[in-house]
């Protein structure tokens, strides 16, 4: 990736909002079930088991599925992909809207597998925004399409309420609506940076090679934290609250809490994108895990629904958005040129497979004679802590000169 005159990256800001923007509607989309997962359990009288499994399936097959999509994204490029992902996730929001109004549990696992397409629209963003931008800016580019995550505040905080308001069928029409106009616009308004140029190697090869790399594996588990952290929280948090505190929070009160969770993630991440540009990602990194095992610890105490739950929970959304950014600043900077697509994928999915186990965690783990999830919480406290000792025995520039050897 040969960066050209700063004058023929004018429109970088403009490409990547644009890329932002297709993100934004690719979260929506990924993340639909689980605003209305209380109407769901309720109408097709589903039990814990049942509910983390529905929630978890769109998480895993957004995860694997941006292995290749990153992959992908290297050959053909960002305008090509993201068009493709959300126009192939249309069917299915209308295969999860079948679903719900059949009320078919089976068919509703089977649209959230599909819905898992929209979720790698992520692994797409990170190679195009990458190239927009010179080395020592990505962190920045990739904290704003990281933004994108947005969309699972959107969807947390319409979904619910659109529901209720033109109807369950209606509202899936609206975000399918919404996938092909963003899709149109894609497509004869975004550009591949000047700097970019297609890599004609098969993806497979590519996949394996990124493998190789010891720089995929370390980001990939710090950013299974992360990020997974925030998949989780995104999929379960409503969940979360009205089991916890069903007499203070509904299901319309859990997704407004949940779009709260996401907005200060998505806050949270460009801003340790530019950290990591100033101060150095690993410090970054090693400061965001310490804090998600503190908070983690403390939610895990179930205290009184209040001020005290709220800034929590909004904390640790804010520590999860800054180790997204930090972890993501070291990935195009440590990566060969040509394999920032493979090891962004790589390194997507893991965040992806991280966000899908919790879910299961949770639900498999609930005391229902204390009402109380203190035991998955600890899991996330010991595997923070974990992350964090690992993190800070990382040496950089030991890892970069493995990464591009």
């Amino acid at each position: 990736m040969t960066q050209p005159p700063t004058a023929a990256l004018r429109g970088a800001l403009g490409q990547v909002l644009l890329a932002t923007l297709a993100s934004t509607t690719g979260f929506w989309a990924w993340m639909s079930i689980a605003p209305l997962q209380k109407s769901y359990a309720t109408s097709l009288g589903l039990n814990e088991g049942q509910i983390s499994l529905m929630l978890a399936t769109p998480v895993l097959v957004g995860a694997l599925g941006r292995i290749l999509t990153g992959a992908l994204t290297d050959r053909l490029g960002g305008r090509k992909m993201f068009t493709a992902i959300l126009l192939g996730s249309v069917p299915a929001v209308l295969l999860v809207a079948l679903a719900g109004s059949l009320k078919l549990y089976w068919l509703l696992i089977a649209g959230g597998f599909y819905l898992g397409v929209a979720g790698t629209v992520f692994a797409v963003g990170i190679p195009f925004s990458s190239a927009w931008y010179p080395p020592e800016k990505r962190g920045l580019a990739n904290g704003i399409f990281g933004m994108g995550m947005v969309g699972t505040a959107v969807s947390a905080f319409l979904t619910p309420r659109l529901a209720e308001g033109i109807g369950y069928l209606n509202t899936h029409f609206l975000i399918a609506g919404v996938m092909v106009v963003v899709a149109a616009l894609v497509w004869f308004r975004l550009k591949e940076s000047p700097s970019w140029t297609p890599n004609p190697q098969p993806v497979v090869p590519r996949v394996v090679g990124a493998l190789k790399l010891p720089i995929t594996w370390q980001m990939s588990f710090l950013y299974a934290i992360a990020f997974g952290g925030f998949v989780a929280f995104s999929t379960y948090l409503p969940k979360y609250l009205t089991t916890i505190y069903p007499q203070q929070v509904d299901q319309i009160g859990a997704g407004t809490r949940l779009a709260s969770f996401v907005i200060a993630a998505v806050i949270a991440r460009p801003i340790g994108g530019v950290l990591a540009d100033r101060l150095g990602a690993k410090l970054i990194t090693a400061s965001s895990l310490g804090g998600i095992a503190v908070l983690a610890w403390v939610v895990s105490l179930q205290p009184p629904e209040g001020i005290l739950t709220g800034a929590a929970f909004l904390a640790m959304a804010a520590a999860l958005g800054i180790g997204m950014g930090a972890i993501f600043g070291w990935v195009p900077r440590l990566a060969p040129p040509d394999k920032v697509g493979s090891v962004s994928g790589v390194v997507a999915a893991a965040g992806g497979l991280g966000g899908y186990f919790p879910p299961l965690v949770m639900g498999a783990t609930y005391d229902k004679l204390s009402n109380s999830y203190a035991l998955g919480l600890w899991l996330l406290v010991v595997t923070a802590g974990l992350a964090l000792v690992l993190a800070l025995l990382l040496r950089g520039r030991k890892a970069m000169q493995q990464a591009v050897s």
